[in-house]
């Protein structure tokens, strides 16, 4: 198994540029199923949860050209329908989290799809409820396959329909795959309580480059104009506003200056807002980010002087996947917050590493913990780790840099699912990261 051995306790200097956000890469790249057409996409982020899925693509035999790094072209214009219905299509999806979102695709397109249980992080448990009740409102039919051990979800002969729909949740892979699902379908849908965060505006986007009439975009009430076929298009992906979170919180657990380049400022939303609550005097500069090196980062305290609540929402709230991040840059701050992570009940128990570590943290239960900050008067201790998921998995990495000797983390492929050659990218701006392949 693959770990990091990391040496703490190094100030960082420099620029870092975000990769292309994986979240939209993975909602992009399923859209490709929709056309015959030609579709090139350019800054893919090419880490291993994007690799596995246009792997599963070539798979069902669409055509795939890499043209230079993080720029591909996809051509779905001979799918293997056979394959699509097959015992180890439906394996490998249930081994790939992203899958979920050839779900819709494949409906609309070819009438028929298997929805696996997905794999992916260790966070606790996943619905896929307002995939199918979404699909099922379409008109498609559903019945469990004991033998394959997925869900079979079949378009009535004439295909899918428009319908109007109230999600239970707005899920944001439950919204795309709905919105791809209606993109084939046969007059309007319209989605309440709909996610509309960017990456969800940024598949709009391009399903609208490929001819398709969406109403409603960035908002929670979409309408989409079901079209008989759609044509190719260009589209380029966001950066990652996660990375983008991450090396924030990085620059100031190491008290460190540094530069994130060309952050598409005006779709981070509350991010940059956020770290500022933590007492990171962050600057915008153009479309860069400017994070400048602090004595002290003190915490602010809520208006009635009780302690900081950080918590998770909807867009445009706070991302839950940088709460992780959050709450251990907060061990090295001045003052006390809660962190509340309320979407998944299991991500917050990585936290007994950062205890171990000298953290002074309360869980309070799977989905609350308080942090006192230690003001970077006492710094964590190495420790020996093991990542759960990807965002737990990097915030122990960030505390690892800050650290005082030599940490390691185990079961890194975790990481490598979200970050691109993060080590190597780390070690530019002065880390002190190996990978052991041992």
């Amino acid at each position: 198994m693959s770990k990091f051995i990391i040496e703490g306790g190094h100030r960082l200097s420099g620029s870092i540029e975000p990769q292309g956000a994986k979240n939209e890469a993975l909602q992009i790249i399923s859209a490709t199923l929709l056309t015959d057409q030609p579709v090139r996409i350019s800054n893919i982020p090419e880490i291993m949860d994007v690799k596995n899925l246009i792997d599963l693509l070539k798979g069902m035999g669409v055509k795939v050209v890499r043209n230079g790094k993080g720029d591909f072209t996809f051509c779905a214009d001979d799918v293997n329908t056979d394959y699509i219905s097959s015992q180890d299509f439906v394996d490998r999806c249930s081994s790939l989290r992203g899958s979920v979102l050839v779900v819709g695709p494949l409906l609309t397109r070819f009438g028929k799809a298997y929805f696996a249980k997905p794999g992916g992080d260790k966070i606790g448990r996943r619905k896929i409820d307002t995939h199918i009740a979404g699909l099922m409102a379409l008109g498609a039919s559903v019945e469990y396959d004991r033998l394959k051990r997925a869900y079979l979800l079949t378009a009535p002969v004439d295909g899918l329909s428009g319908a109007y729909m109230l999600l239970d949740e707005a899920s944001v892979t439950g919204t795309a795959n709905i919105i791809m699902a209606a993109s084939l379908a046969k007059g309007d849908t319209t989605i309440y309580n709909a996610a509309c965060e960017p990456y969800v505006q940024q598949l709009c986007r391009m399903l609208t480059g490929m001819g398709l009439k969406i109403d409603g975009l960035g908002s929670n009430l979409v309408t989409i104009h079901g079209r008989e076929n759609l044509g190719g298009t260009v589209h380029r992906i966001l950066p990652d506003m996660i990375e983008v979170g991450s090396f924030i919180g990085m620059a100031a657990l190491n008290q460190s200056e540094i530069t994130i380049k060309n952050v598409s400022y005006d779709n981070l939303g509350i991010i940059p807002d956020s770290f500022k609550r933590l007492g990171i005097n962050l600057e915008r500069r153009g479309d860069d980010i400017f994070v400048p090196a602090q004595d002290c980062y003190e915490i602010e305290s809520a208006l009635d002087g009780s302690i900081l609540n950080i918590a998770d929402a909807p867009w445009p709230g706070l991302t839950p996947d940088l709460l992780s991040v959050m709450l251990v840059v907060a061990t090295q701050c001045r003052g006390s917050v809660l962190i509340h992570q309320k979407m998944f009940e299991s991500r917050l128990f990585f936290v007994d590493h950062l205890i171990d570590m000298g953290a002074q943290i309360m869980l309070c239960d799977p989905h609350r913990a308080v942090v006192i900050g230690l003001d970077h008067k006492l710094p964590l201790r190495a420790n020996k780790m093991l990542s759960p998921d990807i965002r737990a998995g990097i915030a122990m990495l960030l505390a690892a840099m800050s650290a005082k000797g030599t940490s390691e983390i185990g079961n890194i492929n975790q990481i490598d699912r979200g970050y691109e050659s993060i080590d190597t990218r780390l070690n530019a701006l002065g880390a002190h990261i190996i990978r052991d392949r041992n």
